[in-house]
């Protein structure tokens, strides 16, 4: 028997570690069991990726404490796939894998999902012809990747349910990706009895004993189905033929941890790797996948028709300037003669809070969090003014702490504010909030989501967990509060997340029937994300979206590489930045491959400080997909932070703040 194992920490170094094997260990010791091991001062959980009889080493080879797992978690693939990781996402192997395994310690059963008996959750019997063609091109298999590109409720779940049953009756796997927790329910309740109860949730409210329980469901074959949100991706499939990323445009898909993972990226590669298909689907999908199906890297699928019946709501656009309160004139007069007709509202507001800043209005004061450089936001049911990175919180004032003027105030408003304004307007009304704050209660979600789905609430305000794929027969006007909101952020994306934002909300609306509509709140009636979407003209959007990416060298054209320095002193940190911009322009200067890479800026973050942390970013950008990935590869392996720094890399950042 082997007396010696290979294996990887969870520690940013791209080496594996080789332990000694005791007698008493050596018949649970395999490749794919977690293991304890002392490193340094500590111990740590190991994983074992290999085993060998002998091994040379010019020091003491220290020995295994403990054995975690009686079987083996993962196997010779998931191995594979760490290491592609560590190689794309610049991370070691020991990072990447210890995020795709699950941390629990002993399996622990999964709470059971009610299932209802409803038209949202029966089989569909009848298929349009769109949904038919698209099912049929899908399972004859005979490209790589497809995406379901629709309108919203034209029946992408139907068709990737089908194309599921089928690859499930060759014995082939499948892993059903969703970007929400909300979502993964509503998916989870559907499906359970369809598959007989042959289905593994994978999601972040389950606990890891939970989590792990359903992961070795999986390794041991007795269930071929998993759905869950982005770290589904590395479901411990054997046979895996199929991975569906639902709502792919959504930025919950990309990892905010080390590694910096996009699940769209790992499906590609396991479906290279294993011969699997991958199967897309969104009504807005992203400017990534969009220009692979312009390039015809990527076979798209039109689903044109909504199956329940019911047409796209008409959309109209309100300017806000003039009016006194968070809900227009318009929106008042259209909420009253739905609440008339017994129908529903959504009204959405991309910002929780009351109000998100405190200024005075004598010397322009703003009241900062002291350990990140952002406004406080005003939580009036609380009484406090709350930092959403850190969660500093602090009394509300009134007298300026600089000029000490009373002539203070808070601007901007958030669902909070918007909440008491409807129930001013409306007291008779049923009106639930759904935000971050609300929902940290997930038994709370569920109800209020339940509520809302009987028609026992009338009116349900929210940020966007109320814009993503829930399915309300009842609701027939949708109320953007302000569509604003993401659009003054300094993110060359900004304008494609409005739109997109904006399409998937007025999704909900009309879904049955054609009285829907959609009423959009704007200061800047006038932009192109609004007035694309007030329109419907997704193509259009894109088309001249992907235009104007190309002008000013933005992906999907290029490659952009985002390394974030961070630490507690700010001298040290800029002083840093500057060292690796150096190094960085050393490389350049030698680099020989095609398409020279360049260092974009070097300079603080937009957001400079989180949680007492000063930041530092150095973007770099590649004009084809391998050149900036090299400079930047060959760079990390040379250098080491100084004691204090850190530095984190982020391939394809979707966000910069």
């Amino acid at each position: 028997m082997s007396k010696f194992a290979h294996l990887v920490l969870d520690v940013p170094v791209k080496q594996s570690f080789t332990y000694a094997i005791p007698e008493e260990l050596l018949e649970s010791v395999g490749v794919g069991v977690r293991v304890v091991v002392p490193f340094g001062k500590r111990e740590m959980t190991g994983y074992v990726i290999g085993l060998a009889d002998d091994f040379e080493a010019p020091y003491q080879v220290k020995d295994i404490k403990r054995v975690i797992d009686k079987v083996s978690l993962y196997g010779d693939k998931s191995v594979e796939l760490a290491l592609w990781m560590s190689r794309f996402y610049l991370c070691s192997q020991g990072e990447a894998l210890s995020m795709m395994i699950p941390g629990g310690r002993r399996d622990s059963s999964t709470p059971a999902l009610a299932v209802e008996d409803d038209e949202t959750i029966r089989e569909v019997m009848n298929l349009s012809a769109d949904q038919q063609a698209a099912i049929e091109t899908i399972n004859a298999a005979k490209d790589a990747m497809y995406y379901l590109y629709g309108i919203t409720g034209s029946g992408k779940s139907e068709v990737f349910l089908r194309c599921t049953e089928a690859m499930i009756a060759q014995g082939r796997s499948v892993i059903y990706l969703v970007p929400e927790i909300t979502l993964t329910h509503q998916l989870a309740r559907q499906v359970t009895n369809r598959f007989a109860n042959k289905v593994a949730i994978l999601h972040s409210a389950l606990t890891p004993s939970q989590r792990l329980s359903q992961w070795k469901r999986i390794r041991s074959g007795e269930v071929l189905f998993a759905i869950g949100a982005r770290s589904a991706v590395f479901a411990p499939f054997e046979n895996l033929g199929m991975i569906i990323i639902d709502e792919e445009h959504e930025n919950s898909y990309k990892s905010g941890n080390t590694p910096r993972y996009h699940a769209r990226q790992v499906a590609q590669q396991r479906c290279r790797e294993e011969g699997a298909i991958l199967v897309m689907g969104s009504a807005t999908p992203s400017l990534e996948a969009w220009s692979m199906m312009k390039k015809g890297q990527v076979k798209a699928l039109r689903l044109d028709s909504r199956v329940g019946g019911g047409v796209p709501p008409k959309v109209r656009v309100v300017d806000m300037q003039g009016e006194k309160h968070t809900i227009s004139k318009k929106l008042l007069a259209e909420i009253k003669a739905v609440l008339a007709r017994k129908k529903q509202v959504i009204l959405f507001l991309n910002r929780r809070g009351f109000s998100y800043f405190f200024h005075c209005k004598s010397c322009g004061y703003d009241m900062q969090c002291p350990h990140c450089s952002v406004s406080l936001t005003f939580h009036q049911g609380k009484g406090e003014m709350i930092c959403h990175y850190c969660g500093y919180r602090r009394k509300p004032i009134q007298v300026c702490p600089e000029c000490h003027s009373l002539d203070v105030g808070y601007s901007g408003f958030g669902t909070e504010m918007v909440e008491q304004d409807v129930r001013m307007f409306f007291p008779q009304a049923s009106i639930r909030r759904l935000d971050t704050d609300s929902a940290k209660d997930k038994k709370h979600m569920h109800e209020v989501l339940e509520q809302f789905r009987k028609g026992e609430v009338d009116i349900l305000l929210g940020t966007q967990m109320v814009a993503k794929g829930l399915n309300f027969p009842g609701v027939e006007l949708v109320g953007i509060v302000l569509a604003d909101s993401g659009m003054n952020i300094p993110d060359f994306r900004s304008q494609e997340r409005t739109f997109s934002l904006l399409m998937q909300v007025s999704g909900r609306a009309g879904r049955y029937n054609d009285q829907g509509q959609v009423i959009i709140q704007t200061f800047h009636p006038e932009n192109a994300a609004v007035l694309y979407a007030q329109h419907r003209e997704v193509d259009a959007f894109f088309d001249q979206e992907l235009v104007m990416r190309e002008e000013t060298g933005f992906p999907p054209h290029t490659r952009l590489i985002n390394l974030v320095l961070r630490g507690r002193n700010r001298e040290k940190v800029s002083a840093e930045a500057d060292k690796l911009e150096s190094l960085l322009e050393a490389a350049i200067a030698t680099y020989k491959g095609e398409g020279s890479p360049s260092v974009m800026c070097n300079s603080e973050c937009p957001l400079e400080k989180i949680a007492s942390n000063w930041r530092n970013h150095i973007l770099v950008m590649g004009s084809d997909a391998s050149s900036a990935h090299k400079v930047v590869s060959h760079v990390l392996e040379h250098y080491t932070a100084p004691s204090g720094i850190y530095v984190e890399v982020d391939i394809d950042p979707l966000q910069m703040l």
